[in-house]
C-alpha cells in the first residue's frame, strides 16, 4: 500500500489498540490479551471509508456482546493525529471510520512527490522470481496463444517488479530432443524435393508441414546449392538445423521485441544436454530409488509424487524425453541459479503437466510449492462479429506477426491484459483499431491526452500547474473529486494484490476505472473557475491522475500520448 494508506492504517490500528488498553485500565473491559483484528475497506463506502472487526473478534475474549465492546472502544478512542475524523457503529458491532480531508490532500502530495515511482513498493522484499513465458517451439512461427501469453507474462513480470520483487524474464528454447529431430527431417525432405521433385521424395508422416519449412529449405538451397543432396542423412539434417534454427530464433526475438518484450535470457535446452545437467538430474532420481527400467526405457515413479501415471525419462533409443529435460531445467532455475520462486506461463493444454512438474521438484529434493503455473486459456480473433482463423496475407493460421500487422502494439498488449489468464477471451480486431471511447486502450490514453490538453490550453491563458498549500487542496470536496482521489490512493495496494494473484489484468481494470472517474470529474467540475486557488487545486489533481495513468501504461509498455 502507498505511504499515506500505510500510515493511515497503522495510525488507526494504534488508536484502536490504545482505546482498548485505556478501557482495560479503567475496568470497562477485562484485562486480557487483545485479539488480532483487521482493518479493511468496505465494499460499500457510504457506510464508512474503512472498517474494523475489532469488537467482533474480541467478544469471546472479553465475554461481552460485540456492540457493547464497539461502544466502549469508540468511547475511548482518540482520532487526533490520524487521517480519520469520525466513526459510527454498524450492524452487530463493526466500527466504520471516515477519512478526513487531510488524507486526500496528503495522497495528492505523495503522488506528486513520488512521480514515476508512485505505486511501487518494497512488498516483495527483493525476493528472486523468474517468470518464464512464451517459450514457443522454435521449429515454427508463434501463434495467437503465444501472443496472449507474451502480453500476460511480460505484464505480470512488470507488476511483480513494481511490487518489489527481483524479477527475471526468461524464454526457454527447445533446441534439442524429438522436435529438433523432426525439424531436421522435415527440412531435409523439403531440401531434397527442390532438386528431385516433390513426388520423388517422401515427406515424413509426422513432419512439420508449414510454409516456413519450405522457406528455410529454399534459403539453404540458395546458399549451398545441391552440396548436401548426396550427403549422409544425419549430416544433411545437422547442417539444415544449424542453418534454420538460429534464423527462427532471431525471428522470434524480433517479433517479440516489436511486441515490447525483451528477455533477460534466452535459455537453450541444449545447454542442459551439453554440460551434463540433464544426466546429473536423471542420476539424482536413480540414486533416490525413484526410477525403474521397463521395455528398454528408464521410467520415473511419478505416481509417488501425485501424478496419475509414471513417466518415461529415457527412451529405448537412449534419448532423454522432454519431461526429463524439463525437470533438469527447473532444477537449474532453483538450485543452480538460486531463484526463490519460479512462475511458468503455459497454455491450458499443459494442465496435466502441472502436478507432474511440481511433484518432480519434490522428488529431486526441491520444493514443488515454489513452482507456480499460470495456465492461459484460448483466445479467439473476431472481426465483424465472425471468428477469424486465417491470415489474409498468408491464408494460413494467424501468427503473432500477422496480429501486429493488423493492430497497434498498444492495443494488443492492453487487450490481452483485460481478462484473467484463466478465462477464454475474444479479441475484437475492429474494436482494437477503433479510435473512440468504445476502445478501452484509446479511452485510457484519451484521458491522459485530455489532461495534457487542459494544461496546454490554460498555459496559453497564463495559468500553470503549481504547488498548492494544504488549505488549497482541502478545497477539493466535490463527490467526484473525493471519489477520484480515493481511487488514486488505492494504486499501490492494487499492484500488490495483482502480484499476489498473478493477475496483471487487475491493473488494466484499475486504470479503466481511473479514466472513467476522471471523465466524470471533468464533466462535473470546471477545472478553470473564478476561484484561483480551486483552479490550482484541480490542476494539481489532474496532474496526479496523469502521473498514475502514465505509470500504469509505462509499466505495461504502452504509450501515453499527449494529444490524440
Amino acid at each position: 500500500m502507498s505511504k499515506i494508506v500505510l500510515q493511515a492504517t497503522n495510525d488507526l490500528k494504534t488508536a484502536i489498540q490504545r482505546a482498548i488498553e485505556k478501557a482495560q485500565a479503567d475496568g470497562s473491559l477485562p484485562e486480557t490479551e487483545i485479539p488480532q483484528f483487521t482493518i479493511e475497506v468496505p465494499a460499500d463506502r457510504t457506510h464508512g471509508d474503512w472498517a474494523t472487526n475489532a469488537a467482533m473478534v474480541s467478544a469471546k475474549a472479553f465475554r461481552l456482546a460485540p456492540r457493547k465492546i464497539a461502544q466502549v472502544i469508540t468511547d475511548n478512542i482518540a482520532l487526533e493525529g490520524t487521517f480519520f475524523d469520525r466513526f459510527e457503529i454498524a450492524g452487530p458491532g463493526f466500527i466504520n471510520f471516515f477519512l478526513s480531508q487531510n488524507f486526500y490532500t496528503q495522497v495528492l502530495k505523495d503522488i506528486t512527490v513520488s512521480g514515476s515511482n508512485y505505486g511501487r513498493s518494497d512488498y516483495g522484499k527483493k525476493e528472486k522470481i523468474m517468470v518464464e513465458f512464451v517459450s514457443a517451439n522454435p521449429t515454427g512461427p508463434m501463434h495467437m496463444g503465444n501472443a496472449r501469453g507474451g502480453a500476460l507474462g511480460d505484464c505480470l513480470a512488470s507488476v511483480l517488479d513494481a511490487a518489489g520483487y527481483d524479477v527475471w524474464r526468461e524464454f526457454y528454447v527447445n533446441d534439442a530432443g524429438n522436435q529438433i529431430e523432426k525439424f531436421g527431417s522435415s527440412l531435409s525432405a523439403r531440401y531434397l524435393q527442390i532438386f528431385k521433385g516433390e513426388n520423388a521424395v517422401e515427406f515424413p508422416e509426422d513432419g512439420y508441414q508449414g510454409d516456413d519449412i519450405k522457406e528455410r529449405a529454399s534459403e539453404f538451397a540458395e546458399i549451398y546449392g545441391d552440396k548436401y543432396v548426396n550427403a549422409e542423412q544425419k549430416e544433411r539434417e545437422k547442417a539444415l538445423v544449424e542453418f534454420a534454427l538460429p534464423k527462427n530464433i532471431k525471428k522470434m526475438e524480433s517479433d517479440l521485441k516489436k511486441y515490447g518484450i525483451e528477455y533477460d535470457e534466452w535459455f537453450l535446452e541444449s545447454r542442459l544436454h551439453n554440460d551434463g545437467e540433464l544426466t546429473e538430474t536423471i542420476q539424482i532420481l536413480k540414486d533416490k530409488g525413484l526410477t525403474y527400467e521397463k521395455d528398454g526405457a528408464i521410467w520415473y515413479k511419478a505416481t509417488e509424487f501425485g501424478a496419475e501415471k509414471d513417466e518415461v525419462l529415457v527412451r529405448q533409443n537412449g534419448n532423454p524425453t522432454y519431461f526429463a529435460a524439463d525437470i533438469a531445467y527447473h532444477r537449474n532455475k532453483f538450485q543452480k541459479r538460486g531463484f526463490n520462486r519460479c512462475i511458468d506461463v503455459w497454455g491450458a493444454d499443459h494442465h496435466g503437466h502441472v502436478a507432474r512438474m511440481k511433484g518432480a521438484m519434490d522428488a529431486i529434493g526441491l520444493d514443488g510449492s515454489k513452482l507456480d503455473i499460470v495456465l492461459i486459456q484460448l483466445v479467439r480473433l473476431v472481426k465483424s462479429g465472425e471468428v477469424v482463423r486465417m491470415s489474409k496475407r498468408t491464408g494460413k493460421a494467424i501468427q503473432l506477426a500477422d496480429l501486429l500487422d493488423e493492430v497497434p502494439v498498444d492495443a494488443a498488449r492492453f487487450y490481452f491484459n483485460m481478462r484473467e489468464a484463466t478465462s477464454q477471451m475474444d479479441f475484437d480486431l475492429d474494436l482494437a483499431v477503433q479510435q473512440d471511447s468504445q476502445n478501452p486502450v484509446y479511452y485510457v490514453q484519451y484521458a491522459h491526452a485530455r489532461i495534457c490538453s487542459i494544461f496546454k490550453t490554460l498555459a496559453a491563458e497564463g495559468i500553470h500547474l503549481r504547488d498548492c498549500t494544504d488549505e488549497e487542496l482541502a478545497l477539493l470536496t466535490a463527490p467526484e473529486e473525493i471519489e477520484l482521489i480515493r481511487h488514486l490512493s488505492a494504486f499501490t495496494s492494487e499492484i500488490i494484490a495483482a502480484a499476489q494473484d498473478y493477475d496483471p489484468a487487475r491493473i488494466t481494470r484499475y486504470v479503466i476505472t481511473l479514466a472513467t472517474l476522471f471523465h466524470k470529474f471533468y464533466n462535473a467540475c470546471r477545472v478553470k473557475g473564478e476561484n484561483e486557488s480551486l483552479t490550482a487545486a484541480r490542476l494539481y489533481l489532474c496532474n496526479a491522475v496523469a502521473i498514475v495513468i502514465r505509470n500504469v501504461l509505462s509499466m505495461f509498455k504502452i504509450s501515453a500520448p499527449e494529444s490524440m
